[in-house]
This record gives structure tokens, sequence and C-alpha cells, in this order.
């Protein structure tokens, strides 16, 4: 009432307003200015709890007054353009905050032409900001009360429209001065970090649990617990947690959350309670597999009184069922689960239940949390917020995730660093992409490590991880004009190129792996017995943990899918980082795995460099297993780092140097298509691509002319235009070194053919390029140039022994290929060629279910096939004695 008299005092006329708040109290001052004639033309309140609606929310929609319920209006200090929006649609003149717990942006406060009035519990000036009853209580004022004003962009400094006092008395506290003259709600008390560590855990452990000391994380208010150990000085480990006001971040460790104060030392709290009222172990900050504990209503608890009586029905066996009775030890099998699942919905049909809750709860008194959670609704998963960055490209809208994915949730990076995306084809900037930082590595680890110790996914049956991953295939299928598009974008590849390989064959591998995960099995072994007893040895395989992966540039989807379905299909979590100048269809995939239902945390993906993402990746010690596809040079460093941090385990797929053998008994069409495709596929940006030709001298001329003849139709341009035969190379740097490798090529003596240059257009465009004479001791002849540059080498007629040796004299064994109608001619060369991979008269015929990988510094492990599913599990070996 006294609210309402300010306002007539101010204006005789009626006015739209806007009411945002909550509690008894806003429903009090939204029904007398309503009285008083002025219209409400909007009420922003909070979300409903345990599906009852707030008392403004149940007084407005009652009236047919709009009623807008956001869980909150910003995001790590940022206004949400959807919530700013529906605000400023309902036209308010003027905001009244009665009592209003979420944090406001200063555009709203200021939106409407007659501004803000707001209440606060103080007499102001006195006591601005949070707190202000404690602080009227703990400097011993002899009187309380309140204040309305109108709002502006200080601490509560705006003009005083109007102010009550009362009489402090000398019992009062917090509570009973709210609750006889202001209003029944509790006092939550900012902590103040900016102290010595002392002072902060005194002042925590002076206030009472509910609601308790306060601070601000991630935009959002978090209540924290009572419980704090002696500070002191000391170096501890954990996740980093930013806190608005501290000194510097918290730690989230396994023992709580260590804050620290101005002087350096810190302090442990144990337990943090949310605004929900939701109470959790300050250790599972981060943790999405521990959840706290739900007080049942009296309704609630007359449920769980019936349940148990189902329980008991069902397991016939036991005497009493207790809260730590579990369903399966006590002899339940799967029909006893269809039975309990079926029984408790004809119960209460309001519930969600699935048969696979039962094996998430085993013990009655998670079944019965679980339950209740899904009675109220708060098992569903929180909307997954998106920042897109749009482009009108290739006749549609394309919407590409530009932030890190850490634990579901798309996020800026830890420092706020972004970087610019290039398109190669024009070499203007995509958009910015979160440059992510050690920090996003360690909460990045940590949720993959969450989700694979406690989440859903290292419990899941393996058909059910089956079948999201074939869900997820489904997803990239819909999806298939978008990604190719953005690989096109991104990375210059041709687009047809990209619909059917890039993504394609992505598609192609999640499926082939889904199908792997019912699959994976051990041995028996006969071994041994320790007589008189008998021995049964059987060996178990199992998932790794949490595996890291580094993709390389020329295939970033491709290379993705080829590692992570099978990573996933065996059971890890992982933690992924795409090439640093081709992330977005990484982070595309990102969005498409929360769709499909992959669990939070079992998938993270990190655009960055790798000098800090890679190499923490590879130095992590919760990381028990890193594959990486890129340079010889760069794995090389990666497997020391594995070796000296965690001795983890390490595939690596590297360099190449592969040889083409070409006879002269070939198809000769077939060679002169096959090895310019060996050569200019994918603009020759890609691993296996035949980086020498080794010609029978008796058709060497001829198969060069044909060469060049051929490239002379190809059609260089837009990668997104349909005739287009060659696109733009990766990124300029790759383009620099590209002309530069031709360069010594020349100048060591090699014939420059054909090509050899920058295209004259906009864009890093490269010419097809052929040298012939390229002698064994040449550069070009022993470095791999990874673009469309075709070196060729004579051999003598008839001389196989040369020519193997020749082309087996390399540090590198990645691919291979031959050429010819002798199919004897062509087993031999095939068993002669050191390469993990041999084409014969083919080239770059690659299949998801056939392994993929090379011999000598081209590394090792494979990808692909049952082999890559190997490369992600371990065996066990179990021995019983009966």
């Amino acid at each position: 009432m006294l609210l309402l008299l300010s306002l007539q005092h101010y204006y005789q006329n009626k006015i739209k307003l806007a009411i945002i708040g909550q509690s008894l109290f806003g429903q009090e001052v939204y029904s007398n200015l309503r009285n008083q004639g002025h219209k409400v033309v909007g009420v922003f309140t909070v979300p409903d709890k345990d599906g009852k609606a707030d008392p403004l929310a149940v007084a407005a929609e009652k009236d047919g007054t709009p009623v807008f319920k956001f869980p909150r209006w910003r995001v790590k200090g940022k206004p949400i353009p959807e919530v700013v929006e529906a605000y400023k649609a309902v036209g308010a003149e003027l905001n009244v905050l009665p009592f209003c717990s979420q944090f406001i942006p200063m555009n709203i406060i200021d939106h409407p032409k007659h501004g803000s009035i707001i209440y606060h519990p103080s007499i102001l000036p006195r006591h601005r900001g949070a707190s202000a009853i404690n602080w009227t209580l703990i400097h011993g004022d002899k009187k309380a009360g309140f204040t309305v004003f109108w709002a502006d962009d200080g601490l509560d400094t705006g003009p005083i429209l109007l102010q009550r006092e009362c009489a402090v008395e000398p019992s009062d506290t917090v509570d009973t001065l709210y609750n006889r003259f202001l209003f029944p709600e509790g006092i939550k008390a900012m902590v103040n970090l900016a102290q010595p560590a002392e002072a902060i855990h005194n002042w925590i452990r002076g206030h009472d649990k509910v609601p308790g000391a306060w601070t601000v994380i991630d935009g959002q208010v978090r209540f924290q617990g009572v419980t704090a150990n002696k500070t002191q000085t000391l170096v501890v480990y954990g996740q980093v947690l930013e806190i608005e006001g501290a000194s510097q971040p918290g730690l989230v460790t396994k023992n709580g959350l260590v804050l620290y104060g101005t002087d350096g030392k810190a302090l442990l709290v144990k337990s943090l309670q949310f605004e929900d009222g939701k109470m959790i172990p300050a250790s599972k900050y981060f943790s999405s597999g521990e959840t706290s504990s739900v007080e049942l209503t009296d309704d609630e608890k007359k449920m769980a009184k019936e349940i148990r009586n189902i329980w008991k029905g069902i397991l016939s066996n036991v005497p009493v069922i207790e809260d730590t009775t579990d369903f399966f030890k006590s002899g339940a099998a799967s029909m006893d689960v269809v039975r309990l699942v079926e029984e408790v919905k004809q119960k209460c049909a309001d519930v969600q239940l699935q048969n696979e809750d039962v094996y998430m709860a085993t013990t009655f008194q998670d079944f019965i949390q679980l339950f209740v959670r899904k009675l109220r609704g708060e098992d569903q998963e929180e909307e997954l917020v998106i920042d897109y960055a749009t482009k009108e490209v290739n006749n549609m809208t394309v919407k590409m995730p530009y932030q890190c994915f850490i634990n579901g949730k798309f996020e800026d990076a830890e420092n706020g660093k972004t970087y610019d995306t290039i398109n190669p084809t024009d070499g203007s900037v995509i958009c910015k992409v979160s440059y992510a930082s050690v920090g996003d590595v360690d909460q990045a680890v940590a949720a993959a490590k969450e989700a694979y110790d406690n989440g859903p996914w290292g419990r899941m049956n393996p058909r059910d991880r089956g079948s999201l991953l074939y869900r997820l295939a489904d997803l990239m299928e819909e999806h298939q004009e978008e990604l190719a598009t953005i690989e096109s974008v991104d990375s210059g590849a041709v687009y047809t190129l990209a619909l059917k390989t890039h993504v394609g064959m992505s598609i192609q591998t999640f499926r082939y792996f889904a199908g792997w995960c019912d699959k994976i099995q051990g041995k028996t072994i006969p071994i041994n017995q320790a007589r008189p007893n008998r021995n049964l040895t059987f060996t178990k395989k199992e998932p790794l943990g949490v595996c890291a992966i580094v993709i390389p540039w020329n295939y970033p989807l491709m290379m993705l899918a080829w590692k992570s379905a099978a990573c996933l299909a065996a059971g890890n979590t992982l933690v992924l980082k795409p090439a640093q100048v081709t992330p977005l269809t990484a982070l595309k995939f990102a969005e498409l795995s929360v769709k499909a239902g992959i669990p939070k945390g079992v998938i993270n993906i990190l655009p960055g460099s790798g000098g800090v993402v890679g190499q923490r990746l590879s130095e992590h010690p919760d990381i028990r297993k890193l594959g990486f596809t890129g340079s010889t040079p760069i794995g090389k460093q990666i497997m020391k780092s594995c070796a000296l941090s965690n001795l983890k385990k390490v595939s690596l797929e590297l360099g190449g140097k592969s040889p083409l053998i070409i006879f002269s008994d070939c198809d000769m069409d077939k060679a002169v298509r096959m090895g310019m495709s060996s050569v200019y596929f994918n603009k020759g940006e890609n691993c296996i691509a035949a980086g020498r030709l080794f010609v029978e001298e008796s058709i060497h001329d001829e198969f060069i002319s044909r060469v060049v003849e051929e490239i002379k139709k190809m059609k260089i341009g837009d990668p997104l235009d349909r005739s287009t035969d060659h696109g733009p190379q990766n990124h300029k740097a790759h383009l620099d070194k590209l002309l530069e490798y031709c360069a010594i090529g020349v100048k060591e003596g090699a014939t420059l053919v054909y090509g050899g240059r920058q295209v004259d257009r906009p864009g890093y465009f490269m010419e097809p390029t052929v040298f012939t004479d390229v002698e064994d001791h040449m550069f070009i002849a022993k470095e791999e140039s990874f673009g469309p540059v075709m070196v060729v080498s004579k051999f003598k007629d008839g001389d196989v022994e040369g020519v193997l040796q020749r082309a087996n004299d390399t540090e590198y064994g990645l691919a291979s290929g031959v050429f010819t109608r002798d199919i004897t001619k062509a087993m031999y060369v095939s068993e002669r060629l050191e390469a993990g991979t041999v084409f014969v008269n083919t080239y770059n015929k690659t299949d998801v279910a056939s392994p993929f990988g090379g011999f000598k510094q081209s590394g090792f492990g494979k990808d692909l096939g049952e082999d890559a599913l190997m490369e992600y599990l371990k065996t066990k070996a179990v021995t019983v004695e009966y």
C-alpha cells in the first residue's frame, strides 16, 4: 500500500505498468495497483516451483494479465535477447519492482519512459546493496525500515520517493524484523570476498544455512553452506570456478570448494545451496552424476508408502523393504523391472517412468528420489542455449555454433578470447570462434570424467548406446546439406565432394560403429587347472575412460567421425580439439549430439591452438588415450608428452609420401584418371595422396601428356558451384608453403611441366601442378607437399625390384598403389610395398569397414574397421577357481 501511495503522489493519470517480482508482497502490490485503475501490461516473475506458481503469477493469471516466467534475465552477465524482446513487447511505461530476487539488466531498468521504482529493505542511504538488514543489526542501528526509490545505474543511489521505519528491539533478528515489519522472506547475506580468508570464514559460519551467505557464480546466485574448515595456506588442484568479487578464482576439488582471501590463504566450503533450495556437496558443483536429496511432501510420502508395497509385492523374498534395499541384489530380473514400472505408472499416470530408470536407481531410496523428481518435472533436461553465427549461403540459412562445447553447453572460452575463422574462397571472415584455454581443457576433461565415472553413459546398455549413435547418424544425414555447406565454406572443399565424402562417409562411419556397440566381447581361454580344483579364465574388453582426440584441417568432419565413432562405441567419453582453422563442423556436430540424446559430458569440443589445447590434452593426467592425426613432428611431441605425463595410450596417423607405381601394361585410361585422383583429390589435401608417381619409361611421356590435357579441362573456382572441380587451398599459410615447395623443386632442377602458381583471383587458389624428371635426392621427392602437386619419376622398363626399392626408400609408409594388368605382378608388388594400405588398379578407395593407418614414421594404430575399436578398449583377464 505504501508503494502504491508513492505512485499516486507522482502520477494522477493511469499508466501502463510492468511488475517485476515475486512473493505475497509482489501479489499485494499488483492487486492494489490494478484496483487503482492502472493497467498492468505484463508480470515478470519466477518459474513454477514443484508444479506451483508464485503467488504473484497466480493472481495475474487469474486476471488474464500476461505472465512471463523467466528463469533468468542474463547469461554470463549479458542480457538474453529473447527475454529482452519479450519484455519490450508489452510496452510498459514504468517498471515496479516490489521484491525481486533476480538480476535485472540495466537496459530493462531504463527502458520505460518513466524508468523503474524499486523497494529496498533499509533506510537509504544507509546499508546500500545486498544484506541491508544484516548490516542494520550488525551495526546496532536503533531503527530499521525500507525505501522506495527511482532506479539509476548506481548501487541503490537513485532519488528517494518514500521511506518508512520501525524501532529495532533488543531481541530482534533478521527473521523477526522481516516477519513483523518488512515482508516474510529470508535474508540473503552476500559475502564480501575482497577480504582476508579468516573474515570470509567467519562471515559464512556466522549466517544460518537458510537462506545463508551467498555470492555470485556464472551470473546466478549460489548459496554457500556454513561448513568451512580452518583457514590455511595450501596448494590444491581442482577445476577452476570464477566467482564475482573474489581476489582469485575458486577451485572445485574432491573435498569441496576452495576460496581464497586477499591474503592468499584459503578456506574450504563443504556445501552449496542453489536458489531453488537444492543442497549439494561443493565438490560436486560441476558434476552431473550426483544430485542432492529432496524432501518429500506429505502427499509424496503417501505415494512412497504405496511404492514400497509394490516393491514388497515383487520382492516377496525380502522381509522388509528398507531404504537401502537394492532391487536387483534382492533377486529382481528384467521382467520385474517391467512390472515395477507399469505398476507405478498405474498408481500415478502423470509420471514419465522408463525401464532404464530402474537400472539408474537400484535402491529403494534412490528410486523414490528419482520418482519424486520426475513427478515434479525436475528431471527435464535444460534447454540447450546456442548463440549462432548465421550466413545466407548456398541457397540456405546456415546456423553455426562458435563457442566451446563443454558438459553439454556452448560457452565462451574461460578467458573470453576469440579468433577469426576464414573462408578460403575469398579470404573473408566467417565468424569469431572461442579460443579455448588451459582452464577450458581442465573443465572439459573433468566433465568427461564425471560423465564416464558417474553419468548414464557408463551404465548404459551397449545396445542403447548404439541406438544413440544411430540417432546421431540420422541427424547428421538430416543436416547433411548444411554440414556440407559449412565444410565447404570453412575448409574450401568442393561442395559435391563435401556432401559425398566429408559428410557422407562421416554418416557411414557412425552407423558402422553403432552396430559394433553390442558386439564387443572377450574370449574364454583354457589354462592349466589348479588340481584338484578347476579354473575358468576369460577376457573382457573394457573402455579406457576419458579420451582426447586431435584432428587435422583437411577433412574436418570426417576425421572427427573416424576417431570419435569408434571411441564412443567402445563406451569412452571424449574431449576433441578440431583444427584451429576449421572448427565449425565439429561445433555443429556437438549441437546434433545433444539433439540425439548423447548425455552431457560425453562429448566436449574445444576450438583453439594445438600449442595450448593440444599440449594440455597430451599432458592431462585424467586422459587415458589420445588419438591424433597430423604431421609427424607434432605426433612425436604428443607421444613424448603422453609418455612423460601418465603413459597414456596413443594412436598416431601422421605424414606420408605415398608411392604410386604405374607399369606399362596398365589400363592407361584408368591409370590417368586414378593417377590424377591420387594427387588432386580434395585439392591434394589428402593424407594418402600419391606423393610420388613412378611411371615406367616406355609410357612416361604419354602419361604426362594425357594428364596435362585433363588438367586443362579442370574448372577452378567457387567450391559451392556444382561444376567446380578444384577449390581453394585450406588457408593462406598452406598456400604460401605450397608455392615455396614448387620454387624449391624448380631450383633443384625438376621440370615444371604445368602449374606451380597461385591462381589470379581472390582467395587461396593454386593451379594443379606437374613436376617431371624428379630425382631421388631432391626435396620434392622426399617431402610431402599436401597439395595439388604431382611429382613424377621414371623407372626402367621391367625393373620391378629397382622401383620397389625406390618406392620403399622413405621414412613414411601410409599408403601406396600399383597399376598393372598382371595380377601376379600386382600381388607381388603389394606384398613388398611397406605401407599400411596398398591400392591395386584403384586409389583413394577407403571404406568404414577396412582398417586405415600407416607404418614407420606415418604412425601406428588404426582408424576404421574392427581394428579401430580395439584402439579404444583395454583387455582384462579374469581367472576363477571353483
